[in-house]
Parts: C-alpha cells; structure tokens; sequence
C-alpha cells in the first residue's frame, strides 16, 4: 500500500479534492501557482492538514472538514477573503513531515504547542487550552489521576503515536517498555477497552466525546490536569502549524483568530464540539510562553 506522504503532489491533490467535497475543490489559483496567503488574497482555497481526531479536526459524511480546528480556520479564511478550505488526511504522526513537505498550508487538528515541536514548526497564537486526563476502566480499579499516579501503579499507558501525551509519559519517568503507542485516537479508545494497555492519555476533550459516542464501552474519563515537566505543570494549549517560512501567512491568520476570539465568534464556532469558556486562552499566554513550557500561574 502506498504511503499517503509519499505520494505524488498530482495524486495527493486529487485526494484532498476528494476529501474537502464538491463545493470546495481546488479552484482560482492552485497550489502549484501560488503560496497559501497570495492564494488566499485572490479568494483562493487553504488546504489544511487533518487526521481524522474528533472533536479537533476530521471530514463529515461528506468529506466537509469540520471539527473545532477546520472551523475556526474557516471563519478565519472566509475574514482574510479566502475562498474555503481543502482537506488533506494523513496519519497523526505524519502532519509535520506532511506540512514541511509542502503537502498541505496549515494543521489544523489543535496541534499541542512543546518544546519539540516548536523547533520544526511555526505555531499561530494559541487557539485553546485543555486540560490532559487519563482513559480508565469503568470504577478505576487503579485508582490513578495523574502521569505520577500511573507511573507508581506499574500500569501501561496508551498513548496516540506521536503525541504531547507520549512526551508527557516520558517526562513523568513512565519507561518506555510500559507505553503503548497507537496510530488514532479510535485504536486508543479500542485498545484500553480490549485491554492492550490499562490506562490511556490524552485531551479531557477528545477523550469525553469519545466515551460519549461508544457507549457501553465500559471506560470512564478522569478528571483533567496539568502534566508535568521537569516537576513543573504545565499548559496545555493547541495550536495551528505553520511552516517557518510561511511567516507572513501565519501573522494574517494570527489576525484573524485573535478577532475571531476577542469577538466572541470563537467560542460559538468551538463551542458545538465540546469546548467553553474555560478553553478559550488568556490573552497574555503566548506561543513563545508555550515554547518554553511555562508554568500554569
């Protein structure tokens, strides 16, 4: 089976023609005669890279791109006079080599802003913050609330590969011999529940609509908190991702997100996917503060 990163830039447009629908194909000027913002001046399409992980970014029935990302990043592209957007699907591990390889203009799956990340990649101003909890049988038999908690249990932990959640793990001293890696949030949720690993990880957020559309599961969601880092909590907040080079086009849509929030438009976009006031970020917290993985005040 070909490799979706791998393949050609012809084919892979085809497929993010697919993937966005009828009504938002690659139309005025392509990728290939423009960058993303001249292309957004002219009423153009952004393409956007997703990963199919709800309630963050994922296509519809229909292959629209919808999901609290896509969405925002609609409003914000529709703002800056762009014409809509283009989804391009790839595995979660993938978005990054996807996006520096020029596959898609922007990731929007509420990208969690580290350390690591931010030497590879361009953050936008943050979009939200989210607290991380922990995947669990149904009564915690383990009785575990945090990364610590799990470390001391001796239990293995799911993780999605490539994740924040696997840095946090190794952070909290979880061996690595104890994290189990898999490739979507879906496999995670099926893997904790078949017993592959006994505890999983992951935004409070996406972990709750999960447990909302499997029911009977028999797994619960703890309360959320703040991981820690070289024994200090941290924020956890998402973000879009840019190329480094694409530093024009990331300050017009950090314009527009910052509108969109300081209007209230961005809480009534978020807010069908499970996200409220508490996810909306301080003013004050910047990427920069998100690099150097600041403390939570």
């Amino acid at each position: 089976m070909n490799d979706p990163i791998r393949l050609s830039r012809r084919r892979l447009l085809g497929t993010a023609a697919v993937l966005g629908g009828a009504a938002i194909g690659l139309t005025g000027c392509g990728r290939e005669s423009a960058d993303a913002l001249t292309r957004l001046r002219a009423g153009g399409d952004v393409v956007v890279g997703l990963s199919g992980e709800r309630p963050f970014g994922f296509t519809d029935g229909v292959g629209r791109p919808t999901g609290q990302s896509p969405e925002v990043a609609r409003a914000v592209v529709a703002g800056l006079g762009g014409g809509g957007l283009v989804a391009v699907q790839v595995p979660f591990e993938r978005l990054v080599e996807g996006l520096l390889d020029e596959r898609f203009d922007v990731i929007a799956v509420g990208l969690t802003v580290t350390p690591l990340r931010c030497q590879q990649v361009a953050f936008s101003r943050p979009d939200y913050i989210a607290r991380t909890a922990l995947l669990v049988p149904t009564g915690n038999p383990l009785g575990v609330a945090t990364l610590g908690g799990v470390r001391r249990s001796g239990a293995t932990l799911g993780v999605l590969r490539g994740s924040a959640e696997f840095e946090y793990a190794l952070a909290a001293d979880i061996g690595s011999e104890r994290i189990v890696p898999f490739d979507s949030q879906g496999a995670l949720v099926r893997g904790v529940a078949a017993g592959e690993a006994q505890v999983g990880a992951l935004t409070r957020i996406s972990l709750l609509d999960e447990v909302r559309r499997n029911a009977g599961i028999g797994l619960q969601v703890t309360p959320g908190f703040a991981p820690e880092v070289n024994g200090r909590p941290v924020v956890g907040a998402g973000a879009f991702a840019f190329r480094p080079a694409d530093s024009a086009f990331r300050a017009e849509f950090d314009r527009g997100l910052t509108a969109l929030q300081e209007s209230g438009r961005w809480l009534e976009l978020a807010r069908p996917f499970g996200f409220t006031e508490e996810n909306l970020p301080p003013p004050d917290l910047t990427v920069d503060d998100l690099c150097a993985r600041t403390p939570e005040s």
